[in-house]
Parts: C-alpha cells; structure tokens; sequence
C-alpha cells in the first residue's frame, strides 16, 4: 500500500514539474507523433492540448521545412540526442523561431521522443536590435567629419570611419588588419610612427595620448589633426580596445598662423614705428610703451608700465590731464579722443618738447583702454635752427657723410669726408666720384651700385684712396634718396674708416696661427720626447752596464747630447702652453660639485650625472675659473657626444706616479697628483681624429656649433698648471679625459710617497706582457724586472698566444692590452682560454669597462688594469692575482 501511494506521489509529481516547467515539452512515439504536451508547448504552438495530441510533429513547422524533419529523425536515433534551430509554424500562422533539443527517453510503453522547445523570438529580436544599433552607430561614425578608428591592445586596426578611409581614397582592406603605424596615413615618416607607437604603448598601459600631428591624405597633400588615442575597458578594467580620433584643425591652425603673423606683425609696427606708442587704462595707468616712445621720452618700458602717466608730463599739464580724464568717465564727453593736438611732454631727465598726440579708445570686455600716438615735434617747431644743427652735427661726424646723384657727381661733402679722403668740400663738390676715390678697377663700385639700384641700400666694405695716394678700406652704407614721385634722384654715401680694424684683424688671426704654431711645436716636441725618452733610459741603463773610461765618457757625450736636444724640446713646450693665470691654493672636491650642480641643471635629462669625489682629495696650486672652463668644455663636449642619452661620469682621486710611469708618459713627473677623469658613454671618437682633437679649429661639429678652440683651450690650460691629460677613445662606446694635476706637497702626499715606496715584489714569476706600443712594453718589462719578475713581450695577439703555447707551464700572468692590431685582446684571450681555461689575465684598457673590456669580462676575465697605470697599480694588481 505504501509503496503504491509512493508511486502515485512520484507520478504526480513529475507531472507537475512536466506542467509548469517554463519550457515546452513535447512528447512523440516513434512515428512522431504528439503524444503529451505541456502547457508552454501550447502557449508556444498556439494550439489547445486536445488540438495538439495525436497531431504528426511536422504540422507544427512550414511546409518547406516539414521535410527537414525526417533527417533530424534519424540523426536523433543515431546520436540519442540532438540540438538545432528551427522556424515552428504557430496555429495562426505566425512563424516563431525555436530552438528544440530531442532525446531518445525509455519508457515502459517503448521508446519516446522527448521534444524540450524554447521561442527564439525575444532573443532574435534583441539580435537584431544590436544589428541595427551598432548599423547606426557605424554611420553616425561615418558620418562624422573627423576620423575614427578601434585598435587591438597590441595597436592593429580593426575599424575605420568611411571619412578616414575616403580623405587617404583607401579601401578598409588597405588599412584594417595592419598594425596602426604602418598604415599609410602615417608611414611617411619614422619620427611620426616612433611617436604613434609610443602612443599605443601608453594607451594599453591605460593613459591616454594626445598631440597636434600631420596626416597623410596623398602624394604631397598633408593635414593638420588633432590626434587622441584613448583606451577602452572591459568589465574587468583591462585594456580591450584603443580608440583613436582625428579631428582635421588645418584651418585652425592656418588661422592661429595667420592670426600670430598678424600679431608679431602688429607688434613689430609699434616696435619698428617711429613713433611713440602707449597704452593706458581708466585710471591713467600706462600698459604698454613701446621703443620709439623709450627712445622719445628716456625711459625704459620697465621704468614706466604701471605708473601713471602723469609722470610723462610738465606741470600743470598733469592737473589738466587728471581733470580731463575723470570728465570723460563720469560725462562720456571726449575732446580728444580721435583728434591731434599739440602739447608738451617730460622726458625721464627733466626737458621739456613739443610733441603731438593722437588718442584712440578701445573696449576690451567691460574696460577702457587708450593708445596715444606721440611723436616728438621739437624738429618740426625748430625746423631751421635743426638744419644747421645737423650740418653741423654731420662736420662732427667722425664718418664720411656725403651724397651724388646718379651721374655720380658729389653734391655734399662733409668735414668727417674732409678728414678721412683728404679732400674739402670745394675741391671734390661737382666731381665724379669714381675718378675721385678708386684705382682703376671699378668693379667692386660697379657691384655695389647694381645692388643699390636693385634693392634701395646696399652694405659692404671697398678699397678707396686718399688726396695722398693712401689705400684705406671702407665700411659704406648708401641708401638711394627719393623724389616726390618714389623715383631714385640721389645717392646717400656713409663711409668708415676701418683700416686700421682690418689690420687688428689681421693680427689677431696671426697670433691664432702662432697658437696653432705653438700646438704645433708642443706636437713635435711631444714626438721628439717620444724619440729621446728610450735614449735617455738606455744611456742610462749603459753607464751601468760598461764601467770602462772610454764607454763612459762617449755614453756622457751622447747623455749631453740627448739632453740638450730635451732642452729644446722643454722650450718648444715651453712656448707651446702659453700664458699662466693665477694660482691659488683650492680644493678640487668643490669644484666638482660645483660642476656637478650645474650639469644637472643645464644638461638634458637623458643624459645620466655621477661623480664620485673621496673626502681627502688632496688640494692643488691653479686657477678656479680656468679649471672650471677645462671642466665645462669637457662635459659640453660629452653632451654632445650623447645626442641620444647617456652617462657621464666625473672621478678624482689621489694618485702618486713614480717614475716608471713617468718614463712611458713624457708630459708625467714623479709625484702626488690629483687626477680628474671625465668620461662619456657617447660615439667616441674615430681614432684618425684622435690625433688632432687638440688642434686649434679642428672640429668634427656642424658649421656654427664650435669653434675648435675648446680642446687646445683645455689642453693649455692644464700645461699651465704644470698638469696634463691622456684622452681613450672606443667609437661606439664612449670617450674617457683623464686630466693630472700636481698636488701640493702636504704630510698626506708624503706619506702616500712612503707607502709607494714599500710596493711588492716579485719571486721570479714569468709574467707575458702584451702590447702593441713598444715604449710601453719595454718600460713595463723593465718595471716588472727590476721587482723580481721574469718577462716576455708579444706585440700583438697572435705574437701573445704562440709564446704562451711554447710557455705555458712557466707563464704565471699575462698581462694583455685590449685594443690591437690584427688580433685584439678579446680574441686573444679566448685563444689562450683554449690553451689553458685556467689562464690568469690582467686586461688593460683606456676606457672603464668599454666594449672590448665588458667582452673580456664576459669570457671570464676579472682583473682590469686602467691605462695609463702606475708601477704602483701594477705591481699590487700583479700581487693580487698572484696571491
């Protein structure tokens, strides 16, 4: 009984959830036909359920589609389940779209069909409503004057307005699908692509990114935009599209052109007018004033904006002024206003002149301003006595003042003529100017005139002669002179006498060339050094070695001799430096920072600023302002060097150079320095220019962004204070001045000389020193020798690794430069690695970690020797690695 009334339960249960399910159910026999149906079934179909029981399936569908049934029929017995859409035939004959999932059900009567439908209608509604949205909403885009257009995250184009695409005449599929840049209304041009794709970069970031850019439409046709490019978001709040917008502004800014021209134009007439011009408000304020109105009344434009302008006139002008001006506001009756008239003015120191004024009014918003045209009329009232001022100004006239007519007939002649030709008035009045004052060749007069004839002046310098014969060179300035009717009738001649200029000049480039002769003098005598320094070391080296009478005074003759030719050299040096300032002691430490404050204030922000400065940096005996120009003519040439960024560096430290060094550096000398090392990450410099950056006027910089003084300015400068400087140089990675200045001599320097003295030694270790410079090798062997070291030399590197291949079981360091001909020191560090992995290696090199040394340390190199390098740092260097 139980189990029956659990069974009725069950069964009424299902038909409830069979009933009022919110899909329609259908339920069909084999031969589908409709055996159940629900109440959505109904409602969906439009039939009651005693019309729809017992009806074939396939009357509830088109004609055209009832066909169609058969197949889902089979493919339903295959499959157990199946889902499609379909269009259902509702008994009113509407159509509905549904969409139907068939199951194959077992039952106790036998298989069944199990229809669950559900109306597409609202969803396909809602389908097409978006459609005809986002229709609309293309042709509201199309239909927009500016351009528009969506980008992936990673800047491709997917959409473009029609006006986009008809300015360039592009078809979507010339643009949709590329990335944005390379499309073709900005493919013109690198920079603007560059720009375009940092744009996207910040967009996908989520900032947004606006600016003025030209668009291409054409060949040779361009527009203005005003270009946005804005991220969009999706729900999550990442970046799912870009959109980007032009709005065309070329007439905007045609007219913001024209309408600044028109401004500059507007200031550049009252600048340029000759007559004064100034502006005051209700109160009498003056806001503007302009040069001729400085010129005309003393003041400068600061001395007056802001005050009243009262102060521009003599009592009791000033009372009537004030009185007149609170009329016209309270009364609106002008008197003035529009009309000229003469009065007085004040200048700044007191004169009183005539002038005439001009007054206008103009509103700007709800204020009154007023402009006043002043020109000073003293002339004009004083019209004769003035002409004989002026003659007479013009006999003071240190100038030639005088006019011919287009004959070239003289017709005045000044006293300042008289002085400089030779001739008076009355000898030269009426006579032909060519015959006059030129020899022979009138080309030069002939050139000039054409100008003047063609243009109305002309500027330029001629060779003339005097009453006496005398050559002399002039500066002339002629201006044609007019007639009532604008046509030319004379000629206005000023000369000036600038013989002895062109003669100062002429010196001046002298003493240029004999600075240049100085370089070239300290050049060769550099050279020379170069040539005595082995020969002086040898003798040296002799006189111990042959003890013998005879061998010593022929090695104490050719000694002299060397010496005397050093003498020389001393002197050619000597005159080579120039010129010392004055000394002071001073502390190098300030003046870095100092340098390194203004770097940072004036050098770009690409480029990188380090300086690194110990707190006992020893002080020096020099000139301030001459070290701070060594330093800033450095840093500036570094600037230049990192056009695109980079990193410059400013180092000093205490450095004490024996003798050693001394002897592979002739400008060195024994003793503390303090060395200042100015290095750049730049593009180097090519080594063929190496050699000449200290020349005077060489320059690899553009025409007018340098002289060619800088470097042999710097290099003088620091032989004047008894310093000098060693400059490496890699193209592509950067240039290094390291520049030695003496220290003074303090307990710090002696102590550092006493603690040099005590350098470690050698034990007989065989050290390979390799090196293209051969005064260099041998100075170094003769070091490493001298401390208890053995030593070969190779030149190059393949010299290098066949003498270690023959020696390596005894060969305990190499010592490899970095920079060589044939095989460098990165190759030939790899070759010995081959030979032996365990291999140490000292690489030296000018530049901190340059790219050959950044290649050595990539190979596994980490001991790196600075050049120039001292007997000091060699010797600890060698003893570390050793260690």
């Amino acid at each position: 009984m139980k189990r029956r009334t659990a069974f009725h339960l069950n069964k009424n249960l299902c038909r409830a959830a069979f009933e009022n399910t919110d899909v329609a159910l259908s339920v069909l026999d084999s031969d589908l036909t409709l055996l159940e149906v629900n109440r959505q079934a109904c409602k969906l179909y439009g039939y009651t359920r005693e019309e729809l029981l017992g009806r074939k399936v396939n009357t509830l569908f088109p004609p055209e589609i009832a066909d169609q049934i058969s197949p889902f029929h089979q493919s339903l017995l295959e499959k157990q389940e199946i889902r499609f859409e379909i269009e259902a035939l509702r008994k009113d004959g509407v159509r509905v779209p549904v969409s139907i999932v068939a199951n194959i059900m077992d039952t106790p009567e036998g298989k069944r069909i199990l229809l669950s439908s559900r109306s597409l209608t609202e969803e396909k509604q809602a389908e097409e409503e978006l459609r005809r949205n986002e229709q609309h909403l293309r042709n509201i885009l199309n239909s927009l004057l500016a351009f528009v257009g969506v980008l992936t995250p990673d800047g491709i184009l997917i959409e473009a307005n029609r006006t986009a695409l008809e300015a360039a005449s592009l078809r979507p599929e010339d643009v949709i699908g590329k990335p944005f840049e390379e499309t073709y209304w900005w493919s013109y041009s690198p920079s603007i692509q560059a720009q375009l794709r940092a744009a996207i970069q910040r967009a996908t970031q989520g900032k947004m990114s606006r600016y003025d850019v030209q668009v291409r439409l054409g060949e040779d046709r361009f527009i203005t935009v005003d270009f946005a490019l804005v991220p969009e978001f999706d729900t999550a709040g990442q970046v799912s599209h870009l959109i980007a917008s032009a709005v065309d502004i070329t007439e905007r800014k045609r007219t913001e052109e024209i309408l600044k021209q028109s401004e500059e134009i507007a200031q550049a007439i009252v600048d340029t007018s000759v007559d004064g011009i100034l502006t005051i408000d209700e109160r009498g304020t003056i806001a503007s004033f302009n040069k001729a109105a400085e010129r005309i009344f003393g003041y400068l434009a600061d001395e007056v904006i802001g005050s009243n302008v009262s102060i521009l006139m003599p009592s009791p002008y000033r009372e009537e002024h004030d009185k007149y001006l609170a009329n016209y506001l309270k009364t609106g009756e002008k008197k003035i206003i529009g009309i000229g008239r003469e009065v007085v003015g004040r200048r700044k120191d007191g004169t009183i002149f005539p002038i005439d004024l001009a007054v206008s009014e103009v509103r700007l918003g709800d204020r009154r301003m007023f402009t006043g045209i002043v020109r000073d009329i003293t002339e004009r009232k004083r019209a004769e006595e003035q002409l004989r001022e002026q003659a007479a100004l013009l006999n003071q006239a240190q100038d030639a003042i005088l006019v011919r007519d287009l004959e070239h007939c003289i017709l005045f002649w000044n006293k300042g003529a008289e002085r400089i030709y030779g001739w008076t008035a009355e000898d030269v009045i009426g006579k032909n100017i060519q015959k006059l004052l030129y020899k022979g060749d009138l080309s030069q007069f002939e050139e000039a005139h054409q100008t003047l004839m063609e243009k109305g002046e002309w500027r330029g310098e001629l060779h003339q002669v005097t009453k006496d014969g005398k050559e002399i060179i002039v500066e002339g300035h002629w201006v044609s002179v007019h007639d009532d009717r604008g046509k030319p009738k004379s000629v206005l001649v000023i000369n000036t006498d600038i013989t002895e200029k062109k003669k100062l000049e002429a010196q001046f480039l002298r003493a240029q060339r004999m600075e240049s002769l100085g370089t070239l003098a300290g050049g060769i005598a550099h050279d020379l050094n170069n040539v005595l320094a082995p020969i002086l070391m040898a003798i040296k080296l002799l006189q111990q070695k042959f003890a013998d009478e005879q061998s010593q005074r022929l090695l104490a003759t050719l000694r002299a001799s060397a010496e005397r030719g050093a003498g020389i050299i001393n002197q050619l040096l000597s005159f080579a430096r120039g010129a010392e300032g004055e000394h002071t002691t001073l502390q190098p430490r300030h003046l870095i920072k100092e340098m390194e404050k203004v770097l940072k204030e004036t050098l770009p922000k690409l480029i990188q600023i380090q300086t690194s400065v110990p707190e006992d940096l020893w002080f020096i005996n020099g000139d301030t302002t001459q070290l701070y120009q060594v330093l800033m003519n450095l840093c500036v040439n570094a600037r230049d060097a990192m056009s695109n960024g980079g990193k410059l560096t400013i180092e000093a430290e205490n450095i004490y150079l024996d003798a050693s060094y001394a002897r592979m550096h002739l400008e060195a000398r024994p003793g503390p320095f303090v060395l200042i090392t100015v290095a750049d990450t730049g593009v180097g410099i090519p080594a063929p220019i190496l050699d000449k950056i200290f020349e005077p006027f060489f320059t690899t910089k553009e025409h007018g962004q340098g002289t060619g003084l800088g470097l042999s300015t710097t290099l003088g400068i620091v032989k004047g204070h008894g310093g000098f400087i060693n400059v490496y140089s890699e193209v592509g990675k950067g240039t290094q001045f390291k520049i030695y200045l003496p220290a003074i001599e303090t307990m710090q320097t002696k102590q550092a000389k006493e603690e040099h003295a005590e350098l470690p030694v050698g034990h007989g270790e065989l050290i390979l020193v390799v090196d293209d410079e051969v005064p260099i090798q041998e100075i170094t062997r003769e070091t490493l020798e001298t401390y208890g070291y053995t030593v070969l030399t190779a030149s190059d590197g393949t010299e290098a690794v066949a003498l270690y291949a023959e020696n390596k079981e005894r060969i305990q360091v190499v010592l490899m430069d970095m920079m060589m001909p044939y095989m460098d020191g990165p190759a030939a560090i790899r070759a010995l690695q081959k030979l032996n992995p365990q291999v140490k290696i000292i690489a030296a090199s000018g530049l901190k970690m340059n790219g050959k040394s950044a290649e050595a340390a990539s190979a596994g190199v980490k001991t790196f020797l600075s050049k120039p390098y001292t007997a000091e740092k060699l010797l600890k260097t060698l003893a570390e690695i050793l260690r």
